[in-house]
């Protein structure tokens, strides 16, 4: 495993929880969300809302499977720092599955079929962890938690990537959650390595999360437009928008590189130094001026 260390200035706050590198924001979004429109994606882009109400249905039962995993050998870790580093994990994920669910509850206003999709992922994880193994989990979580990395850099990397998801109260959402994933990305992958996972069952379920992944995602996908009576009125508007999908930064050929370097022997997603952004985004979304300053429930 590399041994790259992240250093990073002290977190700027209100007396947050975790630990230095993984801290715990409480946040409330009620009221960012609350008139998000139905095509809340740029541009009203039909298919790019779904996709991102799609990605979004999945976290809160995602999140909770992830910090079911970690919690599981929690007390097998010896590492201080890294005990330290998964309190701050669970606190985060906790975090983004709540206020995750305050967008999905929004989104189901509109039409979206965000409880439907919530309720086959919890019923996907609860036969997943009735038939694999502790750290099988800690597997699916760490391979999850390389793509939501990847999907996080692109978004605090990209301004295209941020101007397609359209509306603040999503884009805020999203991109606070970007932050906390580029910050906690190492964590689940550590935990798996210390407790004695290895090279080939890690990138073995990869290759299967990829294929999982994709398929899952393209068929909730489809379902979700093809419950949309709004996107069947207009064709034209969603064959266009159909059009514009792979043009999109979120499936471009550095997603799919970025993607592809966990197949690599040795990868640690440290390897990928995001410090420098982290310390940016922190600055800019929690600073003194940040822009999300005052979503901060404490």
């Amino acid at each position: 495993m590399s041994e790259t260390k992240i250093d990073l200035p002290a977190v700027t706050g209100r007396g947050l929880a975790g630990s230095a590198e993984v801290p715990v924001r409480p946040m409330e979004f009620n009221r960012w969300v609350a008139g998000l429109p139905k095509y809340f994606a740029a541009d009203g882009d039909i298919v790019m809302s779904h996709v991102l109400a799609v990605l979004s249905s999945t976290f809160p039962e995602g999140e909770k499977f992830f910090v079911r995993s970690v919690a599981a050998v929690r007390d097998d870790i010896t590492d201080p720092k890294l005990r330290l580093d998964i309190e701050g994990f669970i606190g985060q994920e906790e975090m983004h599955g709540r206020e995750h669910q305050v967008l999905n509850d929004r989104l189901a206003q509109h039409g979206y079929p965000t409880r439907g999709i919530d309720s086959y992922v919890r019923g996907l994880y609860w036969v997943r962890e009735r038939i694999q193994t502790k750290k099988v989990n800690l597997a699916f979580t760490a391979a999850l938690e390389h793509y939501t990395a990847t999907l996080a850099e692109l978004l605090l990397t990209d301004e295209e990537a941020r101007k397609a998801v359209g509306k603040p109260g999503a884009r805020d959402i999203l991109t606070w959650h970007a932050l906390e994933e580029s910050e906690h990305k190492a964590v689940a992958y550590d935990v798996y390595k210390a407790v004695g996972g290895g090279e080939f069952i890690r990138i073995f379920v990869m290759f299967l999360t990829d294929l999982l992944f994709i398929f899952e995602t393209g068929i909730m996908g489809v379902i979700s437009i093809a419950k949309d009576r709004d996107a069947r009125r207009h064709p034209v508007k969603l064959l266009r928008s159909l059009a514009r999908l792979p043009k999109s930064p979120f499936v471009s050929l550095r997603a799919l590189r970025i993607l592809a370097q966990y197949h690599r022997p040795g990868f640690h997603p440290n390897d990928r130094d995001t410090r420098q952004l982290i310390a940016e985004w922190r600055e800019a979304l929690f600073g003194r001026d940040g822009d999300l300053t005052e979503v901060l429930a404490v």
